[in-house]
């Protein structure tokens, strides 16, 4: 799909690439995706670095990325369409049948705005893609407790450790980072605070910056490594 022209996608429609190095897995995953009404998968690519080219050139609300693929792997991929220092990002999600946790901290860090097994149910994927078109973010339910536990055990520096985060937020942001590491979606905590989705999204651009990450799956990470939050038994 790389070479075909491009065509305007209709307004609603969550736009995707998909890169994979397996060409049977691109396929299912471009039948799975394309049948859904909302979503339109506008170009496929088998190594990272055809994936970042394609994605800078189309600039689709979600890429989907493998984690092992040649030329550049799907780590360094992420890291240069999401990573620190990139100027407009483009979201992505991680895909991959590997539970390693050097994958997902590795995608994390490079920026990934989710990370799902590819042995979710197919409702699941989809979903995923939805939510991080969304600006939500994800990660896969069985990842979750691992993640923040790794976390605490690592303490690995992010760009803003020092500071406590009422050094860092005002009184407002800070509840809205705490509500997003207990998972929260932005509909969710404007009905808990009380405000208008608008609102939280504005308050989101502007926290994400005075924490140092570039999405909001990495500002509820950063929740719990400053200890802002614990994590529950």
């Amino acid at each position: 799909m790389s070479g075909t022209p491009e065509v305007a996608t209709p307004e609603g429609v969550v736009r995707v690439v998909v890169a994979d190095d397996q060409a049977l897995v691109r396929a299912g995953l471009e039948a799975l995706l394309g049948a859904e009404p909302d979503i339109e998968v506008v170009g496929v690519a088998a190594d990272g670095r055809e994936a970042v080219d394609l994605a800078r050139r189309l600039r689709p609300d979600v890429v989907c990325m493998d984690v092992r693929m040649p030329v550049l792997d799907g780590i360094g991929a992420t890291r240069e369409l999401a990573g620190p220092g990139v100027e407009d990002p483009v979201p992505v999600l991680v895909l991959t049948t590997f539970e390693i946790d050097d994958y997902l901290f590795g995608a994390l860090e490079a920026g990934a705005a989710g990370f799902q097994l590819k042995d979710a149910e197919p409702e699941v994927l989809v979903r995923a893609v939805r939510s991080v078109a969304a600006g939500n973010g994800t990660l896969h339910d069985s990842l979750t407790k691992r993640v923040v536990s790794e976390v605490l055990a690592r303490r690995r520096a992010q760009p803003v450790t020092a500071a406590r985060g009422t050094d860092l937020l005002t009184a407002r942001e800070l509840d809205i980072v705490l509500l997003l590491a207990e998972g929260m979606s932005n509909d969710e905590i404007a009905r808990e605070l009380v405000l208008e989705v608008s609102t939280v999204k504005s308050h989101l651009a502007r926290i994400l910056p005075k924490l140092g990450v570039r999405s909001r799956l990495q500002a509820a990470v950063w929740a719990y490594q400053n200890r802002l939050v614990r994590l529950p038994d």
